[in-house]
């Protein structure tokens, strides 16, 4: 069931895949592009970023212009997007990789966590997109495709542990950078929080809160 699950949603990510100036097919290549769209994405929807990052990353196209900038320079791109912590913590990480380490890009979730601003979230974000990992991406929009594919109908705080479990189940394995996007991009688009699409979710068929009628009410989030 998982591995028809899998192949539902990546089937249907094809016509149902949001376009933003940072998605790929697959891993993208350039990990320091993977790692200003996260920042940048903290907190912040895709529509509001996508005007900020087209500025960034025409002005510091790379992670050495990003960490040479005066932090001045950095906070008028940022201007209007707040959470100006994202943006030191950024060019602190920035700072990291074009200095100490190379300009190489840590590959492992270890390695990652060292750089400023950067959690377990944003870690396995990067690996899954940049590296292919098969790292579990767990947002509000996961959260929500989880508990109604499962019919989780309990508050999400006590069953964060079983969501996580299902999460990590379901997480596809040959490809974890296209299927993180297609999770994600299904509940942002169509398994929305209120007066879900389901006529257009691929994963339909083998959704129990579908099948119940009880997806409207589901996560219960207190």
């Amino acid at each position: 069931m998982a591995q028809l699950r899998r192949e539902a949603l990546l089937n249907g990510y094809a016509t149902l895949g949001r376009d933003s100036p940072w998605r790929v097919s697959g891993a993208h290549p350039a990990p320091y592009i993977v790692m200003l769209s996260e920042f940048l994405l903290q907190q912040t929807g895709v529509k509001t970023v996508i005007p900020y990052f087209e500025r960034v990353i025409t002005r510091f196209p790379t992670v050495h212009k990003l960490a040479a900038a005066d932090e001045e320079e950095i906070y008028l791109y940022w201007q209007g997007l707040g959470y100006y912590s994202r943006a030191r913590s950024l060019h602190a990480a920035a700072q990291e990789i074009a200095g100490p380490l190379g300009g190489k890009f840590p590959d492992t979730r270890a390695g990652l966590l060292k750089l400023k601003g950067i959690g377990p979230y944003t870690a396995a974000s990067i690996l899954s997109l940049a590296f292919n990992e098969p790292e579990t991406i767990i947002d509000g929009n996961v959260v929500r495709v989880i508990c109604r594919l499962y019919n989780l109908d309990k508050p999400t705080v006590e069953i964060a542990d079983l969501i996580r479990q299902r999460a990590e189940a379901l997480t596809d394995r040959d490809n974890p950078a296209d299927y993180a996007s297609a999770i994600m991009d299904l509940g942002a688009t169509v398994c929305t929080p209120k007066k879900p699409l389901c006529t257009d979710c691929p994963l339909r068929e083998s959704c129990l809160a579908f099948r119940k009628g009880t997806q409207e009410s589901i996560p219960l989030i207190k």
